[in-house]
C-alpha cells in the first residue's frame, strides 16, 4: 500500500485513539475520585491520557513526514511501536471499563423499572472496574516496553530433527543451521545482535543457510554489520537467497537505474558477508562421496513479488536426489511446492516473522499473522514433504517481539531406518 492510501487509515486509528484516552480519562478520573493527595490525583488521572496523547501527535508528524525514499527510520519504527503499545493499553482498559459501563447501565435500568425509587447511581462498582481495568490493561502495557526493550533481542534455538527414507547415509546426523529475515536496517543495539549471532556459529552445524530479507530497502543497510554477519562459518558452506524486501520495492527511487543498482550491490554484498547467493539454481552438497541437491530461488510469494522460478532453478537436479529449497515466502511451498510432481523433500522460509507478537506456549499458538498466512511457524508435513517457516532474526515496523522470539533455526536431517 502506497503512502497516499496509508496516511488515512493512519488518521482513522488516531482519532479512535483520542476517543480511547478520553475514555480511559474518564475511568482514571472514577479510579482516583476519593484519593487525598491532589498531586497523586493530578498525576495518575491526567498523566497516561496526555503522555498517549503526545505519543500519538509525534506519531502521526514522524509518519507525515517520512520520506518515500528512505523508509522507515528508527525513529519512525519506535514511534509506531509506542503507539501500538499505548493504543492496545488503552483498548483493553475500554473493553474492561466499558462492559463494566454496559453491566452498570443494565442493572440501573432494570431498577428505575423494578424499583423506580431506587437509586440507580454505583460510584463504587465504577470505581471497582476502573481498578480492575487499570490492572489488567498493565499487562499489555509493560508486554509492549519489554518487547521494545529486550523481546526483539531474546533470541531463541528451535531445533528440529526430521527423518527421510531417502536421505543418502553419508548425511545421516547432518546439520543446517537457518536465519531468516535479518531486516539489518531496523537494528539499533549492535551488541544485543551479536549475540544472537554468536549464538548461530555457537550450533557448529555442518551448513549455514540464510533465507531472505537481509536488509528493510537499501543495501547499505548490511554494511555496517558485514564484519558481524561475515563471522558465521560452516564446514560445507554458507548460501543464501533473496526476500522481497531486499528488490526496494517499498521505497521510492530516482530512477529504475538506481533501483538496478541498489539490487546489485546488495548481491555483491552477500559475497562480503561469505554467502553463496542463489538465484534460481542450485548446488550439490557432497560428503563422503554422496550428495544433496541445494536450491534457491528469488522472491516468490502470494500478493507480493515473484520472481522465482522453480523449474529455472530445478535444471540439472537428479529426479532422485535428495532436494532441500530455499525460498523466502511460505506461500510459495502452498502454491507450488508440496503437489510438485519433483519430489522436494525440504523447504526452507521464512518472510512471516510471526507477526513479532503471539503465544507459543503449552500447546497454545496463536499470532494474528495466522489469518494471513497458512503456515506462518515451525515444522510443516505434508506427504513428508516439510516445510520449516523461520520466525526470524530481525524485526521490521514494530521495533519489538513479544511472544514470538527471535529464532536460530537447527534442523538435524536423519535416515529413516526401514
Amino acid at each position: 500500500m502506497r503512502r497516499g492510501g496509508f496516511l488515512p487509515i493512519i488518521l482513522i486509528i488516531a482519532v479512535i485513539s483520542f476517543l480511547f484516552d478520553w475514555y480511559v480519562f474518564s475511568g482514571l478520573k472514577t479510579l482516583t475520585s476519593d484519593w487525598k493527595s491532589q498531586v497523586a490525583r493530578t498525576l495518575v488521572t491526567y498523566g497516561f491520557p496526555l503522555l498517549s496523547v503526545i505519543v500519538t501527535i509525534v506519531f502521526l508528524v514522524s509518519m507525515g513526514t517520512m520520506r518515500g525514499t528512505k523508509g522507515m527510520s528508527h525513529f519512525n519504527e519506535w514511534m509506531l511501536s509506542l503507539f501500538l503499545g499505548f493504543f492496545v493499553t488503552k483498548l483493553v482498559f475500554s473493553i474492561i471499563l466499558g462492559l463494566g459501563d454496559l453491566g452498570g447501565f443494565f442493572v440501573g435500568l432494570y431498577s428505575l423499572v423494578a424499583e423506580p425509587k431506587a437509586s440507580t447511581h454505583f460510584p463504587s462498582r465504577r470505581k471497582f472496574i476502573s481498578e480492575l481495568a487499570v490492572l489488567i490493561a498493565a499487562f499489555p502495557f509493560f508486554g509492549f516496553l519489554y518487547a521494545m526493550v529486550r523481546g526483539k533481542y531474546d533470541y531463541k534455538v528451535h531445533r528440529q530433527t526430521i527423518y527421510f527414507d531417502e536421505l543418502p547415509e553419508a548425511f545421516d546426523g547432518f546439520t543446517i543451521t537457518q536465519l531468516s529475515d535479518i531486516h539489518s536496517g531496523s537494528f539499533d543495539n549492535e551488541a544485543a545482535m551479536q549475540k544472537g549471532i554468536d549464538l548461530a556459529q555457537a550450533q557448529k552445524s555442518d551448513l549455514f543457510v540464510f533465507t531472505g530479507d537481509l536488509v528493510n530497502n537499501h543495501s547499505d543497510e548490511i554494511e555496517q554489520y558485514i564484519d558481524n554477519f561475515s563471522k558465521l562459518r560452516s564446514p560445507y558452506g554458507q548460501y543464501s537467497i533473496l526476500g522481497n524486501h531486499d528488490y526496494g520495492d517499498y521505497v521510492q527511487w530516482d530512477s529504475e537505474q538506481a533501483k538496478a543498482a541498489n539490487l546489485d550491490k546488495l548481491k555483491r554484498h552477500h559475497k562480503d558477508l561469505g554467502f553463496r547467493l542463489l538465484l534460481n539454481e542450485n548446488v550439490e552438497i557432497e560428503k563422503n562421496g554422496q550428495k544433496i541437491s541445494l536450491i534457491g530461488i528469488e522472491n516468490w510469494g502470494k500478493g507480493f513479488k515473484q520472481v522465482g522460478d522453480l523449474k529455472k532453478a530445478l535444471q540439472g537436479v537428479d529426479n532422485e536426489a535428495f532436494k532441500i529449497l530455499l525460498s523466502h515466502d511460505p506461500t510459495h511451498w502452498e502454491e507450488q511446492v508440496r503437489y510438485n510432481p519433483v519430489d522436494i523433500h525440504l523447504t526452507l522460509s521464512g518472510h512471516t516473522h510471526g507477526a513479532q507478537f503471539g503465544v507459543e506456549v503449552a500447546g497454545i499458538r496463536w499470532s494474528p499473522v495466522q489469518y494471513r498466512y497458512l503456515d506462518w511457524a515451525g515444522l510443516v508435513n505434508q506427504k513428508n514433504r516439510y516445510l520449516y517457516v523461520n520466525r526470524g532474526f530481525g524485526f521490521l515496523a514494530f521495533s519489538g517481539r513479544l511472544g514470538i522470539w527471535p529464532e536460530v533455526t537447527v534442523i538435524t536431517l536423519k535416515k529413516k531406518m526401514a
